[in-house]
């Protein structure tokens, strides 16, 4: 598995480059591996050094800690998802054990920025499910009778209340949940690379090649190295599929995103100076807008079927045109040129918007497949899986393993084709959205 760096993304760029980045060099033995070094691996490698002080830990990553899609996505923090939330009371009390995951995602993450006083930007302003259709009023009239059955607090808003909250007359309905969280991505998993335990050994930029168990000896085979270990935690996510983990359950899938340069103060004026907001399409392949703390504009219209491992300039050149298109649609007052980067990262998908949580073989455990929402429900999976694998157990384990479990996909060539079906279907369904 090789994964390339890239300095494209902004939320990497807010950052100070870490100077302390080491290479597995040599072959190491340990009692505990965990790969992946996102939230969840992060979160796991943490939880893991706290209950083992005095055992060996080694994390590692194929590019740098933190640096993939943990630091990519839209730094939402969810409290709902609306692609559940519609459906008949049939299964209301399955996404309200998904509900319950994303509340105990949110505590976990709270505590951990209280507990290391870490600045990323938090901000409990809610978050809204918006559309510039007016038929989908029905769709958020469902997902609030939903709501409401769960004692969720929210409101359904109009055009006019919208222009004025969002600095856009583009959305006609929206639905806002007081819940939900908005933060910086890239602050809050750095501050988690830097207060590893000091008996966590971290190697980036390497690449796992293959794995194999003799016994209770998990082998693993780097580019210029092997680690052997007594037990082993899968967190890469959106790359499980291509480490040959619960492959017939997960699938990958790219998202595109583009930010612009910070808003000059005339032309953050013209838009009516709103306060941080983030915006979820009501439809599942309309756009992901945010104006940050700092009044830049993210915008995430794009989900693909494509290569995981990197996304050519020239592919990226034409998808921030579409997102170019997008802002224009909802800021038409602002500038052409105002996008100053785009980037690419890989979230992981079940056929149910189900996680993976488990045990696969003895001493051998993972841990993923957020289905979009990996930074709450990430790190919650993360340490609620270094405890399993240390045979202990939680409430939070019991609330986890309530959930319904992933579904079986089918093989390739079907699946990539049906899930390419899919998408084309629901981007037709949500141009007008894009």
């Amino acid at each position: 598995m090789e994964v390339t760096n890239d300095n494209c993304c902004s939320w990497v760029k807010d950052l100070i480059p870490r100077t302390n980045v080491k290479t597995l060099q040599l072959n190491e033995d340990c009692q505990w591996l965990v790969i992946g070094a996102g939230y969840t691996g992060l979160s796991a490698a943490r939880k893991l050094g706290q209950l083992h002080p005095n055992q060996r830990i080694i994390l590692v990553d194929a590019q740098l800690a933190g640096e993939g899609a943990s630091s990519r996505n839209s730094g939402y923090l969810v409290d709902t998802t609306l692609n559940d939330g519609f459906t008949s009371n049939k299964e209301l009390d399955n996404y309200k054990k998904k509900a319950d995951i994303y509340e105990l995602g949110i505590n976990i993450v709270k505590k951990f920025i209280n507990e290391h006083q870490v600045d990323c930007d938090w901000n409990e302003c809610g978050k809204y499910f918006a559309s510039s259709k007016k038929e989908d009023e029905k769709i958020l009239r469902n997902f609030s009778d939903t709501l409401t059955k769960l004692d969720f607090e929210h409101n359904l808003l109009s055009n006019n209340e919208l222009s004025k909250r969002l600095g856009t007359n583009f959305y006609n309905i929206a639905l806002h949940t007081k819940g939900g969280v908005l933060l910086h991505p890239g602050k809050l998993v750095r501050a988690m690379v830097d207060v590893l335990p000091k008996n966590v050994c971290l190697y980036e930029n390497s690449s796992l090649i293959s794995w194999n168990k003799t016994k209770d000896i998990i082998s693993c085979e780097f580019k210029n190295g092997k680690i052997n270990t007594k037990k082993i935690i899968f967190a890469t996510n959106g790359f499980l599929k291509s480490l040959g983990i619960k492959s017939n359950y997960n699938f990958p899938i790219t998202l595109t995103a583009s930010m612009t340069r910070p808003l000059t103060d005339d032309e953050f004026k013209t838009i009516g100076q709103p306060e941080e907001w983030g915006v979820l399409p009501v439809r599942p392949m309309g756009a992901t807008i945010r104006m940050t703390k700092d009044k830049r504009i993210l915008i995430r219209n794009t989900a693909e079927v494509h290569n995981p491992f990197k996304m050519k300039k020239s592919d990226l050149e034409m998808r921030s045109i579409n997102q170019r298109i997008g802002i224009k649609k909802r800021f038409s007052q602002l500038p052409e040129d105002i996008i100053q980067s785009s980037w690419s990262g890989v979230v992981s998908r079940t056929r149910n918007s189900s996680q993976i949580f488990e045990k696969i073989d003895n001493n051998v455990f993972v841990a993923g497949c957020y289905n979009g929402s990996g930074i709450g429900v990430g790190t919650l999976f993360g340490e609620q899986i270094a405890i399993k694998a240390s045979e202990e157990n939680t409430k939070e384990i019991e609330i986890i393993e309530a959930r319904n479990k992933p579904t079986w996909l089918p093989p390739q060539p079907f699946l990539d084709l049906g899930v390419k079906t899919r998408l084309i279907y629901e981007r037709l369904r949500a141009r007008s959205e894009i």
